[in-house]
């Protein structure tokens, strides 16, 4: 079976962190959607890393990590994530491998990604600028290059064609500041270090993986909520990040999906534009960024933060299927006299526990109920009995209204801090 870890909210729920702390149960950690856009932060002995494209089980010895079908990958960004792998851990590269089929970022989509953007002016999305979107275009347009691409004789034939595609559509856009001849330049040499990692046929290689008895564990990036058809249109990314994006990226069949846990913070962040109903932008809303240190991981963007959102959060539970709960920065409450969250919407004028089809076309207006804060630190607790009772009671009431257990709680931002029920 293919269990599954995925984001419930905008992203940057803490996925990397559960990720690497579920991998030594599973002999397989499988990439399945999203590119360099993704950022999912790990902490253990002393580093502090950031991986965009390698999965979060890479760290963790004897345990083989693959870049699925469903990604996009920027071969420069690679090329530098492996530099930083090996300067930690010098073996673990020979653990990585790559689907042929996974789709290749050029350095003219990140141009045209930066310039499609410049153009929305106040309409901006809050593209990462990674080139993301406009290679997923190429992908349903029939127009990309691909990993398998990259032994073809024709290579540089295929990749000069689709360059001059894409420096035709840029006639249409303001122009940017980008130095394409230096890209391209550093794009082939990448080129020459995903040469060395192993190169498999993705749906081949995972499902014989499996009818060997080998467990695998898919890491999602991103969001539920920055699903291309289910999250908060259009401001959303480009790939599918809810579970069937699973089946889709790695090329397995629904009836292989076993857990599907999903990750959700105590309370909510977003990064870039689209509305946001629980979002605070007073002294509270502050609070909760300084403290939970919420700057992108990517981009290095401050994110906007509100109180927990549950009508967000069974909604993706629906979708997802999810059959477990890891709840993340709950001990940046720590110091809170009292606790907010919302468990119903009014909606021009109207009580609703359903997510709207479009946020931005309605009157949302979040019902709040309050809980009494424990106000001590979460730090070091071993278990769940350990922890403060209005901790209990809060986490109890999440389960209630979402129907679904919490069995993992981080209470802090390094690979240990982790009370598992």
């Amino acid at each position: 079976m293919v269990d599954v870890v995925l984001g419930l909210q905008w992203g940057d729920e803490g996925k990397g962190k559960i990720v690497d702390f579920l991998a030594p149960n599973y002999d397989i950690v499988a990439r399945f959607q999203g590119g360099p856009n993704a950022g999912h932060t790990l902490i253990f002995e002393n580093h502090k890393v950031v991986l965009h494209t390698i999965p979060s089980g890479i760290f963790r010895k004897g345990i083989f990590n693959f870049i699925g079908s469903g990604v996009v990958v920027d071969p420069i960004t690679l090329k530098r994530e492996i530099k930083m792998v090996k300067s930690i851990m010098p073996d673990a590269i020979s653990r990585l491998l790559i689907s042929n089929g996974a789709h290749l970022i050029l350095p003219t989509h990140r141009m045209l990604d930066a310039a499609s953007e410049a153009a929305k002016g106040k309409k901006k999305i809050g593209s990462t600028l990674k080139g993301i979107g406009p290679t997923y275009m190429d992908k349903t347009g029939r127009n990309g290059l691909r990993v398998g691409d990259i032994s073809l004789e024709n290579f540089k034939e295929r990749y000069s064609a689709l360059r001059d595609k894409h420096l035709n559509l840029l006639k249409l856009y303001p122009k940017v500041s980008f130095d394409l001849e230096a890209e391209e330049q550093k794009w082939f040499e990448a080129i020459e270090e995903i040469k060395k990692i192993e190169v498999v046929e993705g749906t081949y290689y995972i499902n014989d993986a499996l009818e060997q008895g080998r467990k695998v564990l898919a890491e999602g990036a991103q969001g539920t909520m920055l699903d291309i058809d289910f999250g908060t249109y259009p401001y959303v990314t480009s790939s599918n990040t809810v579970t069937a994006g699973c089946c889709i990226g790695l090329g397995i069949s629904p009836h292989q999906v076993g857990e599907v846990i999903g990750i959700f913070k105590a309370y909510v962040t977003r990064v870039g534009g689209g509305s946001f109903p629980t979002e605070l932008f007073d002294e509270q809303g502050r609070f909760l960024q300084e403290e939970g240190h919420e700057f992108g991981a990517t981009t290095g963007r401050p994110r906007r933060c509100g109180w927990l959102d549950l009508v967000q959060l069974r909604y993706s539970i629906l979708i997802n299927g999810v059959t477990r709960l890891a709840l993340t920065k709950i001990d940046i409450f720590d110091k809170l006299e009292q606790i907010t969250y919302a468990d119903k919407y009014l909606i021009e004028g109207q009580e609703s526990r359903h997510f709207p089809f479009d946020l931005d076309a309605v009157d949302v207006e979040p019902q709040y109920e309050h809980l009494v804060g424990w106000q001590q630190s979460l730090a070091g607790s071993q278990s769940y009995d350990a922890l403060p009772e209005k901790a209990k009671e809060y986490i109890s009431l999440i389960e209630q209204k979402v129907k679904v257990p919490v069995q993992l709680v981080s209470t802090g931002a390094e690979r240990e801090s982790l009370v598992v029920r």
